[in-house]
């Protein structure tokens, strides 16, 4: 992996520049065909997206933490095993730069961005004022997706942040530390949820996740979470 990191470090870097970019072109579209009938809309579609965003952390980091192996080639290496590594050493992700955090995510996001920066510049304003809370879900769900890798950062870190970051773990907008270390309970069984922590409570109080891993069990026989208890095993 470290002799792939250069040119993966270009990759990030390109990336970030890019989609922060198209953020900022965004934006500034949105502003620009702002409408005050809009505003419900607005604010439904921003709620939205924040909740898109947080369910598909979920979903991701469920996948990555209970099925799966590190030995499977290459995907094994580059997606799992950080992890099951994370398990190991939660404050590890604390000595990322922000490239280094952001950089996948902020690819991820290019594609709807770019796409929502192309129909500002070629759709006619009556085009525009009825795709306009489309886009805010969008570009509230792009947004909360690249930031997700940085809230989780913040979320293991216990000294030096901000006064605003602060502020908005303990108003429960980002996901707040304390409730973040109920997923760092071995076996890591729940809790899933890193952008804001909204949809934690109600899928574990549903067993969301549980049924999930029980119906993929009985159909695969896989054991959720076999691989993550080896590595803890190996490391100890």
């Amino acid at each position: 992996l470290l002799s792939l990191y250069p040119g993966k470090r270009c990759q990030e870097w390109v990336s970030v520049i890019i989609c922060f970019s198209l953020m900022a072109l965004n934006f500034c579209h949105l502003l620009a065909n702002f409408h005050l009938s809009h505003i419900s809309y607005i604010l439904l579609g921003i709620v939205a997206g924040i909740l898109t965003a947080d369910f598909a952390s979920g979903l991701v980091h469920w996948g990555a933490d209970t099925w799966g192996s590190v030995d499977v080639p290459i995907f094994g290496k580059a997606f799992i095993r950080p992890f099951r590594e994370h398990h190991i050493d939660p404050t590890a992700i604390t000595r990322h730069d922000f490239i280094e955090t952001n950089g996948d995510n902020c690819m991820l996001t290019l594609v709807p961005l770019a796409n929502m920066a192309y129909k500002f510049m070629t759709l006619s304003p009556a085009e525009l004022y009825y795709s306009y809370p489309w886009d805010c879900y969008v570009f509230s769900l792009a947004i909360f997706v690249t930031l997700t890798n940085q809230i989780h950062k913040w979320s293991h870190t216990y000294f030096g942040l901000p006064r605003w970051v602060t502020l908005l773990q303990d108003c429960h907008i980002i996901l707040p530390r304390k409730h973040h270390r109920v997923h760092h309970v071995s076996p890591h069984e729940t809790y899933f949820c890193i952008t804001t922590g909204w949809l934690n409570y109600p899928l574990e109080r549903c067993g969301f996740w549980r049924a999930l891993e029980d119906l993929i069990q009985g159909v695969t026989g896989e054991k959720p979470r076999s691989d993550d208890m080896k590595w803890a095993q190996k490391t100890k």
